[in-house]
């Protein structure tokens, strides 16, 4: 198995938004990026446009939901590149009635556990997968950055009503976040939550405060840390936020 001279990261979501910008920014600062999506074409062409650009990418489709899927993926990575250094949990869903333009059909007592279940899955399911498949792997190297994408919408300290499906996925994100934090203390695997803020994303909407470059900067930040940063912690720009 070959191993390649420089760190590599597995980006989840990438055909798109924010995980397009931090797949983009990681390949600007010397990673090999795999690129990961469901939709087998937008990933692909996304990753083709970053190639033009002279960025060292690959990419590979992953249904996070999917433990073949994932599976597949980890043989991948394993067979080409031989290590892994860096894991962006980026993809995830908001599924609660019309997001963010009808407040009242998202409200948890009209909720569909139907929904909430499909949320949790690929929410915190698909990372919780993911981190299964390749903390091994960085712990045989003693490197790695674990990022999860959660939200301010996860806080416990700020936390109001609607969107329960999604606000009770990303607190459960931040609490898996917690937990693989305190399973890998000393082994040279840091873990963080990230909160990128209001995006201009498909999700965040076009009236959204951040664009993905923005927003992206913080999860390269967690991708990056020396190995004297922080583990377990909840951040947005690098700044803690109460959980």
């Amino acid at each position: 198995m070959a191993e390649l001279d420089r760190p590599v990261a597995v980006v989840t979501g990438a055909n798109r938004g924010l995980g397009l910008a931090t797949a983009r920014a990681l390949a600007s600062h010397g990673l090999h990026v795999l690129m990961t999506s469901r939709n087998a074409e937008a990933g692909a062409a996304a990753t083709e446009r970053l190639a033009a650009a002279g960025l060292d990418v690959a990419f590979h489709p992953l249904e996070v939901t999917d433990a073949g899927s994932v599976a597949t993926l980890g043989a991948f990575v394993r067979s080409r590149c031989g290590r892994i250094d860096v894991l962006v949990n980026n993809a995830g869903v908001l599924l609660d009635g019309h997001g963010l333009v009808d407040r009242n059909g998202s409200s948890a007592f009209k909720a569909s556990l139907d929904t909430l279940r499909t949320t949790m899955e690929t929410n915190v399911y698909g990372p919780l997968a993911l981190a299964q498949e390749f903390v091994p792997l960085m712990r045989t190297r003693g490197y790695g950055r674990v990022v999860n994408v959660s939200s301010g919408m996860g806080q416990l300290a700020d936390m109001g009503g609607h969107w329960p499906a999604y606000r009770i996925s990303k607190a459960a994100l931040n609490a898996l976040t917690r937990i693989l934090a305190a399973e890998t203390a000393g082994s040279g695997i840091l873990v963080n939550a990230i909160s990128p803020g209001w995006v201009r994303t498909d999700m965040g909407g076009q009236n959204a405060e951040r664009s993905p470059e923005e927003a992206a900067a913080g999860i390269v930040w967690a991708a990056t840390l020396p190995d004297d940063g922080p583990s377990g912690g909840f951040f947005r720009d690098g700044v803690a936020l109460p959980w």
